[in-house]
């Protein structure tokens, strides 16, 4: 059976290259009928943290990569040390004694050619000459990453190392541990770095942000799936949006990019709005309402959920994250809306009193309120004064929500209703 595993550190949260990897791990699993293993690596005690660990455990339930079995190296030390006597007994291994009284366990190198094929990068093959004898068990008594690594993957029965290209140059060490130990040696498959939009590694300024802050951004877990799955992977024919089943039925490991991936904010933008595009209003209403609540746009317990879902549908085709909609909406759910001081300069500054005036009589004459109905009063109200529409469409929308850009003039006075319309243009009549 295929058994995959994700092995991050409590050091840290959860950052793109980590899940970029566990996605990778998780999917070949599936694709295989196999198990996800989740291995925490906590052996640092000094920098494991709690907040860390819950953090990479979170986002990992959050992106969908639920694991089959999860082990903690803190809860290992017995198996760790029997491996290592082992090795002494062997004499693979000899005992180092250092100044502070303490003990090191150090595996012996002997020179030889180390062959490895890789599914992704072919054969890679080394020379032991450069590599020095390795810490097998700190004079701490804690093991060390590539002994730990080694043991574990043997005893949890790993078939398949799949992992970042950084850690190739573990790889020698570890395969002599393998057969030194007398296990048999997993399949490796090392992906290709991700790099930032002007080269380099990631940084915070391109992307290398924790999981959870992407989701805090408003960013849908399916839509950072699938972004993170091109990052070394595609479906083929120039197809960017692919739902994660169906990813499952085409991934195979060893069609992973050799060369390494860049990661681009516009490009994940544009994949989250076009999963928000046809995610369900409802479900995007239950994600928005506590972020409304936060930024202080609607109370708690005094909101109508049906005209929130409304406006999400009015909305959703344009945001990018759902961090978006509090800001772009807030006209319709503030009583007292800001209005951003160049656009009053250009749109507001003429005497229009008389205009909207008569805009605002059309409206209350109306028997029926809906979209074409108010642009059709419109389009008559401007024939009659004998203007162009812009003069008009742009300082009412002004006047209406604060801003030059939304939805359109006529959705936004049917959403905002004859009420709140005649009320606000009124403000602007008084003024002028």
């Amino acid at each position: 059976m295929i058994r995959v595993r994700f092995a991050p550190a409590p050091t840290g949260n959860l950052h793109i290259g980590g899940s970029r990897t566990a996605l990778f791990n998780w999917l070949y699993a599936k694709a295989k009928n196999g198990k996800f293993i989740l291995r925490i690596e906590d052996t640092d005690k000094a920098r494991s943290k709690k907040e860390y660990l819950d953090e990479i455990l979170f986002s990992l339930e959050w992106l969908g990569f639920i694991w089959d079995e999860i082990y903690y190296q803190s809860q290992r030390s017995d198996i760790y040390n029997e491996c290592a006597d082992r090795l002494l007994k062997l004499g693979a291994a000899y005992i180092e004694k250092s100044d502070n009284s303490g003990q090191a366990i150090i595996f012996k190198i002997t020179p030889q050619r180390i062959r490895v094929n890789d599914l992704i990068r072919g054969e890679i093959e080394f020379d032991a000459k450069d590599i020095k004898d390795q810490v097998l068990i700190k004079s701490d008594g804690t093991p060390t990453y590539n002994f730990a690594c080694v043991v574990d993957d043997a005893t949890m029965n790993i078939s398949h190392v799949i992992r970042g290209d950084d850690h190739i140059s573990n790889t020698p060490k570890q395969v002599l541990l393998y057969k030194a130990l007398g296990f048999p040696v997993p399949e490796f498959a090392h992906l290709p770095l991700i790099l930032g939009k002007e080269g380099g590694r990631l940084s915070k300024r391109t992307g290398a942000t924790a999981i959870s802050d992407y989701r805090k951004m408003g960013y849908l877990a399916k839509a950072l799936v699938n972004y993170l799955l091109l990052l070394g992977w595609s479906p083929g024919e120039n197809r960017e949006i692919i739902d994660i089943q169906e990813a499952i039925k085409l991934f195979d490991i060893k069609n992973t990019n050799k060369t390494a991936a860049t990661f681009d904010l516009d490009k994940l933008n544009w994949i989250n709005n076009q999963y928000l595009k046809k995610e369900d209003a409802q479900k995007l209403t239950d994600e928005l309402i506590p972020l409304l609540i936060e930024k202080g746009s609607i109370e708690k317990d005094n909101f109508e959920r049906g005209y929130i879902v409304s406006l999400v549908k009015l909305f959703q085709g344009r945001l990018q994250t759902l961090n978006d909609f509090p800001d772009w909406a807030d006209f319709f759910l503030l009583k007292d809306i800001k209005i951003d001081p160049a656009a009053e300069k250009k749109f507001l500054t003429s005497d229009l009193s008389r205009e909207f005036k008569l805009f605002v009589e059309r409206l209350e004459a109306l028997d029926k309120f809906d979209i074409v109905s108010i642009e059709t009063a419109f389009r008559e109200l401007i024939s009659e004064l004998n203007i162009e529409a812009k003069t008009l469409i742009h300082p009412i929308r002004v006047a209406l929500t604060g801003k030059t850009i939304g939805p359109g003039l006529f959705e936004v006075i049917y959403y905002l209703g004859k009420e709140r319309t005649k009320e606000r243009l009124m403000k602007w009549i008084k003024r002028s």
